[in-house]
């Protein structure tokens, strides 16, 4: 009994000595938990500051292609003006030089008749130029013998059609013809010109008259 009650009192004072195993579950339960940390890892924080290299390309890209875009159509917008400028200024070229052929076919005077068959030579080309040269000798000498004078007035004129380097020109003319003095009621003609662009110019290359 004395050993038993030896044990039993050495068991107590081992106890009081230091923390016996309850206490210690009990602290170890009843401790707050520690706060977790809010400070975000270096992992993540060099993520934020240094985006994907896949981000920085793909705005790259998107970046060359909107240029390329943009770049295409002002290039476009600026052929498309062009393109109409010179459209534009043909336009104007054959409808001036259709007009002048017109003037000069339909004024002739017979103290001036072979400068009026020149500048008519002149302003044309093709078939009709030559057809125009070899029967210029007859009709200067017609013009003399009947002392024939016309001048000829534009009352109306128009592209019926223009391609890229040609166009049909309709012209309306007013003419008044004198034969040796004696005057005529004026004439109304209509004629259709051909006009050929030839460089930066133009010229007649056919000449209708029509109803």
């Amino acid at each position: 009994m004395a050993k038993h009650a030896g044990a039993a009192a050495e068991t107590v004072n081992a106890r009081q000595r230091r923390p016996g195993h309850e206490e210690y579950v009990c602290r170890t339960i009843l401790s707050p938990p520690r706060a977790a940390s809010t400070t975000p890892t270096s992992s993540k924080r060099s993520a934020r500051q240094h985006p994907p290299v896949s981000n920085k390309r793909s705005g790259l890209i998107a970046a060359f292609l909107i240029t390329a875009v943009l770049a295409g159509l002002v290039g476009w917008l600026g052929f498309r003006y062009h393109q109409s400028h010179e459209e534009q200024q043909d336009r104007a070229l054959f409808l001036q030089v259709g007009r002048q052929a017109a003037v000069n076919l339909t004024t002739i005077n017979d103290t001036r008749v072979d400068a009026d068959v020149q500048r008519i030579l002149d302003s044309s080309t093709g078939a009709f130029h030559d057809d125009f040269q070899n029967r210029s000798q007859p009709f200067i000498a017609v013009v003399r013998q009947s002392q024939s004078n016309t001048e000829g007035t534009i009352t109306e004129a128009g592209l019926e059609s223009m391609q890229h380097d040609a166009a049909q020109v309709l012209v309306a003319v007013s003419v008044k013809t004198s034969n040796a003095g004696a005057e005529q009621q004026p004439r109304a003609w209509r004629m259709r010109i051909n006009v050929q662009k030839i460089g930066s110019g133009a010229k007649v290359s056919n000449v209708e008259f029509v109803p």
